[in-house]
């Protein structure tokens, strides 16, 4: 039975026109009321239709690209990357294969809107959906994004994941460009442990966050192989992605265990951070204490001292996840791929000081 206007509109107790207006987005309409709106859709699984749409085709010329934070070089570079290859070169006809139009959709890192993306790019019928970045270990978000993300393979949406793992359950559906984010991690660690480093701090993302964890589960393998393991969790402190997290997170840690020599932060921006409450403290980089990032985004090697940090390539793998996108380039085999990353030793990390 084919799911009408109306029936959206019992569903959300509101009217078909106020429906309209959320879909169409023409006109202001309360938050909560948009929410509510965009649920019953999603439970109905309604998606317009019919002679008079211009949705009426199988996929149209849209492809959406999810990031948890636009303003954050991480997710920027890779949906920049992503839309250099969707929006061209193409032929200039419309036709699939042609130019796409990429809409880069910024949640927030909130659930609720990465669902809401994703139904309403079901409902325009997109081409291709690109994923970036790390994934909410939460099982029934997990399950609700494999319910969701079937739905738009199953009418023809090509689905990408770019820097984070497939999630359960949607292997068959999604072609995934996983970063080695425990390779790098356990390499940045076992760096620091050649310099001499035995007491390691550890600044970690929200605990949520598959990033968080793979990283994190990397630093402490090298940690355990070198017979450095035991008191962890009383020199790892977990925050956001962002330079606060990272000043107040080292200066919590720096409180805790004052004989730590060295910081790993979780990414280079909460380094940044680190960096600030080290010196905050008196303290000199690396004289004092050495601190470390991850990623190495575009300003890591003017930091003074130059940042030593994991390089992934982004922008390498935003313009495959694109490619991917567009049916350019053959999924990999079994659909995922690891990305690889490499060590970049600079300035700000040395042996420690011999009293």
């Amino acid at each position: 039975m084919t799911v009408t206007l109306a029936d959206v509109a019992a569903r959300a107790r509101v009217s078909p026109a106020t429906v309209s207006r959320v879909l169409n987005g023409n006109y202001p309409v309360a938050s909560s009321t948009r929410e509510r709106v965009l649920r019953a859709v999603d439970d109905l699984d309604y998606v317009l239709n019919g002679p008079a749409s211009s949705l009426a085709a199988a996929t149209s010329d849209l492809v959406g690209i999810l990031v948890n934070d636009i303003a954050d070089p991480f997710f920027g570079i890779m949906a920049g990357a992503a839309q250099s290859e969707i929006g061209g070169p193409g032929d200039g006809s419309g036709r699939a294969g042609g130019e796409k139009l990429a809409v880069v959709c910024n949640t927030g890192g909130s659930p609720e809107r990465e669902l809401t993306y994703l139904t309403l790019l079901q409902r325009q019928r997109a081409a291709a959906v690109v994923l970036t970045g790390g994934a909410l270990e939460d099982p029934a978000h997990q399950a609700a994004m494999a319910v969701k993300l079937a739905k738009l393979a199953d009418a023809g949406t090509r689905i990408v994941f770019c820097g984070r793992p497939p999630l359960p359950g949607t292997d068959a559906v999604v072609a995934a460009l996983a970063f080695d984010n425990r390779g790098g991690a356990r390499r940045i660690t076992e760096h620091l442990i050649a310099l001499g480093h035995r007491r390691i701090g550890y600044v970690a993302g929200p605990v949520e966050r598959t990033t968080t964890r793979h990283r994190l589960e990397g630093h402490r393998e090298a940690m355990k192989a070198a017979g450095l393991y035991g008191d962890e969790e009383s020199v790892t402190v977990h925050g956001p992605y962002d330079r606060r997290s990272g000043y107040d997170a080292t200066l919590e840690l720096l409180r805790r265990e004052p004989d730590v020599t060295a910081v790993v932060a979780a990414n280079d921006t909460v380094a940044l951070g680190a960096c600030a409450a080290v010196r905050e403290r008196g303290l000199r980089i690396p004289e004092d204490i050495s601190v470390a990032g991850f990623d190495d985004l575009p300003f890591s090697v003017d930091a003074v001292p130059a940042l030593t940090t994991v390089r992934l390539p982004l922008f390498e793998a935003g313009a495959r996840a694109g490619r991917l996108a567009m049916g350019k380039e053959t999924p990999p085999p079994g659909g995922i791929a690891t990305i690889g990353a490499e060590l970049m030793e600079r300035g700000s990390t040395a042996p420690p000081r011999l009293d």
